[in-house]
């Protein structure tokens, strides 16, 4: 969706409360396509007249809805997205639900009396706000889980959205803020990494382009060099069957797979064409076992 900016009715600039349908009025011109929905989330979330007046006057300026509401809906979970802060996107909703899958199957049932039941490690790499993360914490039982993003701004939003529910924020650029001690001990790795290649940047929607820090969307000349990255160093951290979970898209899979393959992990592609999403998934071979094991 692309929103121009366009003035408000007057009455939006009064001191009287706006009604609906000045709200929803002001959003259609500014080429807002759901207009009666984000009206209703404006109004809803709003805590004053002026409050509301100065939201649509931030909206119709063309931020994007998420940062002028303060916040994102994302796998049932109202995920803080400040100002400047990449907006969780509803296909990686499939990531997050992939990896929860993938988290459940790892995970060490316990014995009878309830007893040895070992925490499962996730590390959320390019975090942004943590929605992936909080999205892990929410949905599974003894989760072990440490975030990472290069961006101050997501990091900060991280902590709300994640440190606070129990998990780890680190700032750091991909593996290195990590402790060494996990090395060898993730279950599931999990990274939405930037993936859009730099000459397609100038045609993302201005609500990415303009709003959204670039470092979350810039992935190089094809749009895989940071996730070449995250996937070459993945082996190091995996525990024996863990696994790494990858965002891309239908046209990079093919790519993404070939080096999922030369980091030795065993890869395969989960896609969604409900959400238009594709996760490449490599899992790391299982220690062989010694004789008589």
């Amino acid at each position: 969706m692309s929103v121009s900016p366009s003035p408000l009715p007057r009455s939006a600039v009064s001191p009287e409360p706006l009604s609906r349908s000045l709200v929803v009025t002001a959003l259609r011109a500014a080429g807002c396509v759901f207009a009666e929905d984000e009206a209703q989330l404006l109004i809803s979330t709003a805590q004053t007249p002026a409050e509301l007046a100065a939201m649509v006057d931030r909206r119709v300026a063309g931020l994007p809805l998420e940062h002028v509401l303060g916040w994102a809906e994302f796998c049932g979970l109202r995920i803080t997205v400040d100002p400047g802060v990449f907006v969780p996107r509803r296909r990686t909703e499939f990531l997050a639900r992939q990896a929860v899958a993938v988290a459940r199957q790892a995970a060490v049932p316990a014995d009878r009396a309830g007893r040895g039941r070992p925490r499962t490690v996730v590390v959320d790499l390019c975090c942004g706000s943590g929605a992936v993360g909080a999205t892990l914490i929410a949905a599974l039982d003894g989760v072990e889980l440490h975030a990472v993003d290069i961006d101050p701004a997501e990091v900060r939003c991280a902590h709300r959205n994640v440190a606070a529910a129990g998990g780890q924020v680190y700032e750091g650029d991909l593996y290195e803020p990590l402790p060494a001690t996990l090395r060898g001990r993730v279950d599931v790795l999990v990274a939405c990494a930037p993936y859009v290649p730099t000459e397609a940047i100038g045609l993302l929607p201005p609500e990415a382009r303009i709003h959204e820090p670039r470092v979350a969307l810039d992935g190089g000349a094809d749009g895989l060099d940071v996730v070449r990255r995250v996937i070459a160093e993945a082996p190091l951290w995996l525990a024996p069957d863990g696994s790494l979970l990858v965002e891309t898209s239908e046209r990079q899979a093919p790519r993404t797979v070939e080096a999922v393959a030369r980091a030795g992990l065993i890869p395969r592609v989960a896609g969604s064409d409900e959400l238009n999403a594709t996760v490449v998934i490599g899992t790391r071979p299982a220690l062989p076992r010694g004789p008589g094991g």
